[in-house]
C-alpha cells in the first residue's frame, strides 16, 4: 500500500490522537498510524488508568481543585462524562487526578478521530523512515495485507519512544545517562469495598506510611515479593473496582530495566505479572476493602514511563519545572510534580499553586526537516520528563503540535520557522487559556 496526506501522525496515545483530531479539523487531510488495535498508548495499553496534570498542587487540604490545563483536553474529558468513563477529582497526594475506564477511552478516541475525518490504520508497526536530502517524508511499515509506504508533508512522531526521529538518524538521549525509570506493571482489581477502604485508609489515593511499613516489613520477612512500598490505589468508574499502581520491575541483576531493550522489556513483562499476583495477595490480607477483590486485568503491556527524548532545538530544564518558569513561546502548561519512581519508595518534587510552560522548541529536531514530535519523546532534562511525561500535558502538546503542523502545510514554512508565540496564540484562541 502506498499513501499519502498533509499530516503523518504515527502512535496514538494522547499526544497522538490530539495532534491527528487538531490537524484534522483545520481542513487537512490526516492519517495516523498506531501498532495496537486502539488508541490511547501508555493510558490505555500501559493501563496507567489516571488523567494527571489537570490540577494545581496545594499544600492546603481544604482547597478545592483547581483545573489549570484546557483545550482539547475539555472535549476529552467531555465525551469521557458523557459516557460514564470517568471519574470526578480524586485526591493526590497535594494534588487530584482523574481515573478513566480504558473501554470508554478508546471509544471515545474512536470517535473523535472519525468526526474529525482522520484516516486511521490500526495494527501497523512502522518500520523504516522515509527521507530525502535531509528531510522526513515519510515512513514504511508492516501490516496484515503486506508492507505499506506513508508519506506526508509534515510528519509527527507521537510514539512515546521518539521512534521515528531515532530511525531517522537524529539525536538523542536516554534518560539519565541512559539509566531510566524503571517500569511499572498496572492492575485492576474487582471486587473491592471502595467505601470501606476509603474510611479505614482516607481519601488520598497514595496509601499512608502505616502501609508502606508493613510492606517493608514482610517483604524483608521474605513472606512476600514487595519491591515497592509507597503504593497508589485509585476507585475507578467502575463499582466495587480500583486501579494499582503498586509495582516496581527490575531486572533479575537488580538494573533498572530499559524498555529500549528487547530483553529487559521481556523480563519486564514477566517480572511484572509476577509482581501482581504478589501485591495482589498482599492487598487481600492486610488493606482495609480489599479482601475479596480479585485482578481482573493488567495492562496489556508493562507501563512505560521513559525511553528516548529528542534533542530539541529547547530543552525544559529541572529547573524550569520547580521554579514555575514561563517562555513566551510556552505551547502548554503543566502543574504535575517530578515524580521519580526509583527505589523502594516514590520521590514527589510539588510545584505548589503554580504551574510551568513548555516551550514550542521542546518539540522541534535540533536537526533534520519535516518532522514534529510530541509527547512524552519531547526534549527535556531527566527529572523535568518526570514531570512533563503525564496525560492532560500530552493532550495539549499533541494540540499544540497538530496545530503547528497545520501552519506548516498551510504556509508552506519549516516546523523550525514557526514562532512559538504565534502558535500560542492560535491555541488561546482554540480554548487553551493559555494567558
Amino acid at each position: 500500500m502506498d499513501l499519502a496526506c498533509d499530516v503523518l501522525v504515527v502512535g496514538g496515545g494522547a499526544a497522538g490522537l490530539a495532534a491527528a483530531v487538531t490537524a484534522a479539523r483545520q481542513g487537512l487531510k490526516v492519517t495516523l498510524l498506531e501498532r495496537y488495535g486502539f488508541c490511547g498508548g501508555a493510558a490505555v495499553a500501559g493501563l496507567s488508568g489516571t488523567v494527571c496534570g489537570m490540577y494545581e498542587a496545594s499544600d492546603d487540604p481544604s482547597r478545592p481543585p483547581v483545573q489549570t490545563v484546557f483545550g482539547f483536553l475539555d472535549d476529552f474529558i467531555a465525551r469521557m462524562e458523557a459516557r460514564g468513563g470517568i471519574t470526578g477529582p480524586v485526591r493526590y497526594g497535594k494534588t487530584f487526578t482523574r481515573v478513566h475506564d480504558p473501554l470508554a477511552w478508546r471509544e471515545t478516541a474512536d470517535d473523535l478521530l472519525a468526526d474529525a475525518g482522520v484516516s486511521v490504520l490500526y495494527h501497523t508497526v512502522v518500520t523504516q523512515v522515509l527521507t530525502a536530502d535531509g528531510r522526513v517524508e515519510g515512513v514504511c511499515g508492516y501490516t496484515k495485507q503486506g508492507p505499506l509506504a506513508a508519506r506526508g508533508r509534515i510528519v509527527i512522531d507521537a510514539s512515546g519512544d521518539a521512534d521515528v526521529a531515532a530511525m531517522a538518524g537524529l539525536a538523542c538521549t536516554v534518560g539519565d545517562g541512559g539509566r531510566v525509570q524503571n517500569p511499572t506493571m498496572i492492575f485492576r482489581m474487582m471486587g473491592a469495598d471502595v467505601d470501606h477502604l476509603r474510611q479505614v485508609e482516607g481519601e488520598d489515593s497514595i496509601l499512608g506510611p502505616h502501609v508502606g511499613d508493613l510492606i517493608a516489613k514482610l517483604h524483608a520477612q521474605g513472606e512476600y515479593v514487595l519491591p515497592r512500598s509507597k503504593i497508589f490505589l485509585f476507585p475507578t468508574p467502575r463499582p466495587n473496582e480500583i486501579l494499582c499502581n503498586v509495582t516496581r520491575v527490575v531486572g533479575r541483576d537488580g538494573r533498572e530495566l530499559n524498555p529500549l531493550v528487547v530483553a529487559d522489556l521481556t523480563e519486564a513483562e514477566i517480572e511484572g505479572r509476577k509482581q501482581v499476583r504478589q501485591y495482589e495477595r498482599f492487598l487481600q490480607n492486610h488493606v482495609a476493602g480489599c479482601a475479596q477483590a480479585f485482578v481482573n486485568d493488567t495492562g496489556v503491556q508493562v507501563g512505560v514511563r521513559q525511553t528516548r527524548q529528542i534533542v530539541g532545538t529547547r530543552r525544559l530544564a529541572n529547573a524550569d519545572v520547580l521554579e514555575g518558569r514561563k517562555f513566551a513561546d510556552g505551547i502548554a502548561r503543566s502543574p504535575w510534580p517530578i515524580e521519580l519512581h526509583s527505589g523502594a519508595k516514590p520521590r514527589l518534587e510539588w510545584l505548589l499553586e503554580d504551574v510551568y510552560e513548555v516551550p514550542y522548541g521542546c518539540f522541534v529536531p535540533e536537526s533534520g526537516e519535516g518532522l514534529l514530535v510530541t509527547g512524552r519523546c519531547l526534549s527535556a532534562e531527566h527529572e523535568a520528563l518526570a514531570s512533563a511525561r503525564v496525560t492532560a500535558q500530552c493532550f495539549s502538546y499533541g494540540h499544540a503540535i497538530g496545530h503547528a503542523a497545520a501552519l506548516a502545510v498551510r504556509e508552506s514554512v519549516a516546523p523550525r520557522d514557526i514562532d512559538g508565540r504565534d502558535l500560542r496564540q492560535v491555541l488561546n484562541r482554540d480554548g487553551a487559556r493559555l494567558d
